[in-house]
C-alpha cells in the first residue's frame, strides 16, 4: 500500500467530541478561524501527496477504516484548507466535503495520534 495522506493531531476542539457520538468527525488545519477549531480536531501539516479515493484505508491509531465514498470537494478541500468531515455511516454516497467510511467503534482522538489514509 502507498501512503497517500498524512497528519497529526495538535488539537481537539471543546465541542469535537459532540461529534463522534453522530459518527463523523470534523478536521481543519490549525490556520481554521477560531469560532470553527471548538467544533474540530485540529492539525498542523497538510501532506496529501495524491488525490483519495473509494476503497483506500484511513488509519488512524491502531483501527482501520474502509473508505466508501469521497465527496467532490474533498481533495480541493484538503489542500487548500485541510478541512474535511469524516463520516462512519457507510452510505454509498458522499456529501461534497465528506468521506464515508465503513462503520466501526470510532478510537479516541487524541493530540499526537496519526491520521494516516493509504491506498
Amino acid at each position: 500500500m502507498e501512503l497517500i495522506y498524512e497528519t497529526t493531531v495538535t488539537g481537539v476542539g471543546e465541542k469535537a467530541m459532540e461529534f463522534l457520538d453522530q459518527g463523523m468527525f470534523i478536521i481543519f488545519r490549525d490556520d481554521a478561524p477560531e469560532d470553527l477549531k471548538e467544533f474540530a480536531i485540529i492539525h498542523k501539516e497538510n501532506n496529501l501527496l495524491r488525490e483519495i479515493e473509494k476503497n483506500n484505508t484511513l488509519k488512524m491509531g491502531n483501527k482501520e477504516f474502509k473508505i466508501r465514498c469521497v465527496g467532490s470537494s474533498v481533495n480541493k478541500n484538503m489542500k487548500e484548507l485541510g478541512h474535511i468531515t469524516f463520516r462512519f455511516d457507510e452510505e454509498e454516497e458522499c456529501l461534497p466535503g465528506s468521506i464515508n467510511l465503513e462503520k466501526k467503534h470510532i478510537p479516541e482522538i487524541k493530540i499526537g495520534m496519526q491520521i494516516e489514509i493509504w491506498g
